[in-house]
């Protein structure tokens, strides 16, 4: 039985998964208080752990109404 290991998720990833984002408003978005902290930062930047990202994802789709689209 081998032994898992995390996934883990840089910027661009993030940026990606938010819909392709500017990379100075991922930046803003990561450095908030509520976004998982990284768990570590190496030359290329910070990473997360991609499960603490998803999860913090879906609580933020939750709390956003749906908006409409005009027709």
């Amino acid at each position: 039985m081998g032994i898992r290991k995390p996934k883990l998720v840089g910027s661009h990833e993030i940026r990606v998964r938010l819909g392709w984002l500017s990379r100075q408003r991922v930046y803003q978005i990561t450095n908030r208080a509520d976004f998982p902290r990284p768990v570590a930062e190496l030359g290329q930047g910070k990473i997360w752990l991609a499960a603490e990202v998803e999860a913090w994802c879906a609580q933020r789709e939750a709390s956003e109404p749906r908006q409409k689209k005009r027709t």
